[in-house]
Order: structure tokens, then sequence, then C-alpha cells
């Protein structure tokens, strides 16, 4: 598998033209609130990871409340919002509050190849429409996260333990040397 990094700027950037992107391609700003907003990335970069060995943005994923966050979620969103690509509606409902988001403008796609725009397209489907917000949710809430601690990154190579198995120290061990050598990087 062919390992591919970016560096801050340009994970920054893939993640903010994803985004957009999917901001723009929910016709219906009902479709898309926070919390699906943060999983398209998350789903979209691990099966990418899985594909061809990395991720289609280069951005790191922290464990939240509700999944996997993209670390630069929230800047991200801002610097689009500053730049008037999407807007951000309100809208509450049983004193719940929902996040909407709408794309004001054609996203750029061209840091994206075609075979990165079908994955982001396959992310979105399954996250958007086959999905609720708590569903999707749910979903991410397996295993790997619940070992993490809230803050804690979320490697995307755990994607492949996707089978419960008693956990080793020699597990352990490898999995502590396989972060910091990715820390280090």
């Amino acid at each position: 598998m062919d390992k591919v990094t970016y560096n801050s700027s340009e994970s920054f950037e893939r993640l903010q033209a994803l985004l957009h992107y999917v901001c723009d391609k929910a016709e219906d700003p009902k479709e898309l609130g926070r919390v699906k907003l943060n999983k398209v990335p998350w789903y979209a970069d691990t099966i990418a990871y899985m594909i061809r060995g990395s991720s289609i943005t280069g951005e790191r994923y922290i464990k939240r409340q509700f999944g996997p966050v993209p670390a630069k979620f929230v800047p991200a969103l801002r610097k689009l919002e500053e730049d008037g690509k999407i807007v951000k509606g309100k809208l509450t409902v049983f004193n719940l509050t929902k996040h909407e988001f709408t794309s004001r403008e054609t996203p750029d796609l061209s840091k994206f190849t075609a075979e990165e725009l079908e994955i982001i397209n396959q992310a979105y489907d399954h996250v958007c429409l086959k999905n609720t917000a708590k569903s999707i949710s749910n979903e991410t809430h397996n295993h790997i996260w619940q070992y993490a601690e809230i803050g804690e990154e979320i490697p995307l190579q755990t994607v492949f333990a996707t089978q419960f198995a008693e956990i080793t120290e020699d597990d352990m061990a490898w999995a502590r040397s396989e972060l910091e050598e990715a820390k280090a990087a």
C-alpha cells in the first residue's frame, strides 16, 4: 500500500474541501447536521485507508462524546463560514439544537482524485442517507472508540480491528510503539 502523507496545511485544506463538498452535496439541509458532517470524513478516510493504506484528508481523529471527530473539524468549519462558502443554521426541536449546513458556492474539487470522490460519495450515502445522527453515532461507538479516552487520538489503522479478541500485553506494547512512531512522524 502506498502511504500518502500531507503536511498540516494540506491536510487542513483537504478537510475543508471535503466538508464543503459534503455541505454542497446535501440537497436538503435536514439530512446534514453537525454529527453527520463529523462522520463523513471519518468514513471516507477509513475506507480509503482500508483500500489504499492512506487517508483522503491526512487528518487525525480524536475521541469525542459522539465518536471519532477530525481534530481540526471546528477550525475548518469556522474557516468555511468566514470565507462565505457555507452557512450554518440552527433548528430547535424538542429542546435540542440541530445545526444545519448549506453550501453557498460550488466547492473546489481539484484536490481530489476521481477515486477519492467516489469514496467520499460512498461515505456520504452511508452516513447521510442511510442513517440518522443517532444510528451513525452509535455505529462509531465500537470497541476501539470505547478503549480510547475523550480527546485521545484514534489512529486510522484501528479500523482493521473489527473482530473482538482478547488484547494481550504484547498487543498493547505494539500499539504503544505504533502510536509513538506516528507521533514522531
